[in-house]
């Protein structure tokens, strides 16, 4: 059995690239807005929201449980328009003992977009399952983006 994995998941979205990715890039401390049935609380702990380096801290609901972690800011790829964030603590530790996160959005053309979550980890246990809560977790929030970008 590996204990280092990798998934992905990729949404289309009816939102252009730049405006889904702005959410990921500068205004993700509007999540618990945005997806309130998800995400319950975001706050910058380090640095602010734009820069590599930053750590913001994050309660939110997977599989019926309220849950926090804390996630530093690795790499910003404006060309590309992805940001890879590594959890730094929280209880998704108990069970990955390293875990990033890269969101991506592309264009597929002005008004619609794909917006991609990938998930390396290594998990702490041969017996731990594989992170795929989160992944869906991810299609969530990327539907609730979505949703608030269409109503904007």
């Amino acid at each position: 059995m590996a204990l280092s994995g990798k998934l992905e998941t990729e949404v289309e979205v009816k939102v252009s690239a730049d405006k889904a990715f702005g959410i990921f890039k500068g205004q993700m401390h509007q999540l618990p807005n945005i997806a309130p049935d998800i995400v319950h609380k975001a706050e910058i702990h380090e640095g602010n929201w734009e820069t590599p380096g930053s750590i913001k801290h994050w309660n939110y609901t997977i599989d019926g449980n309220v849950l926090s972690l804390k996630e530093k800011v690795e790499k910003i790829d404006e060309e590309n328009k992805s940001i890879t964030f590594k959890i730094v603590d929280g209880e998704v530790l108990k069970l990955y003992k390293n875990m990033k996160v890269t969101v991506q959005v592309t264009a597929k053309n002005e008004e619609t977009s794909f917006m991609k979550m990938i998930i390396d980890y290594e998990k702490a246990k041969e017996d731990s399952a594989d992170p795929h809560s989160y992944l869906e977790f991810g299609t969530k929030v990327f539907q609730y983006i979505e949703n608030h970008l269409l109503k904007a």
